[in-house]
């Protein structure tokens, strides 16, 4: 059995203060997950070994986001973040995390250490991950996880912004990041099955 990402039930979201008095949230639509993940791994979260050493030794995550793909909901607002004001997807298409390590908490809580590049900008980050659980039907077999970060945009050179009369900036600075990842169960074509198709 191997597992591959659900791509369906699978999300990048983000927020950020806007003109000091609400939140924009957004989301970036099309995404790519090269994630290894086996039996194993789910066997060794049942037995408390969340993401440890030894497990990332045999362990892969990279995310590619599709930068242009940024949805606010606002198309004005969209082609702005797209800009060279800040992610200037004509330039940098993607923006891509790279996992280095793992740290356990318990059996259902870990973080990931790795690099996120925006901009052609690389700065270290650590996503607080959950392990949510597995769910089972006659159709499948599905394993959810949660990570959340907080980055600060400036790091990455994003620095666009104006200064409000009231005091304060029209766009926050800190940029909440959830993700929500569900791993489908695929069954291994059979040696047999594959050698009577071949015939």
């Amino acid at each position: 059995m191997s597992w591959q990402v659900d791509y369906a039930h699978t999300s990048v979201h983000f927020s950020v203060r806007h003109m000091m008095i609400s939140t924009v949230r957004g989301e970036f639509g099309k995404l790519t997950i090269d994630a290894q993940l086996d039996e194993n791994e789910i066997a060794k979260i049942h037995d408390a070994n969340f993401l440890t050493e030894d497990d990332i030794l045999n362990s892969r995550l990279v995310v590619k986001i599709d930068a242009a793909s940024i949805n606010t909901r606002a198309a004005d607002r969209d082609n702005h973040l797209r800009s060279p004001d800040f992610l200037d997807v004509a330039q940098y298409p993607e923006i891509v995390f790279k996992m280095k390590r793992g740290e356990k908490i318990d059996a259902h809580h870990g973080k990931l250490i790795g690099d996120l590049t925006i901009r052609n900008v690389t700065q270290a980050v650590a996503l607080d991950v959950e392990f949510v659980g597995e769910a089972k039907t006659p159709w499948s077999h599905n394993a959810g996880f949660n990570a959340h970060t907080k980055i600060s945009r400036k790091d990455w050179g994003l620095n666009w912004n104006v200064a409000l009369e009231t005091g304060g900036w029209a766009v926050g600075d800190e940029v909440n990041i959830d993700i929500e990842i569900e791993f489908t169960k695929v069954p291994e074509t059979a040696p047999q099955a594959e050698a009577a198709v071949a015939a």
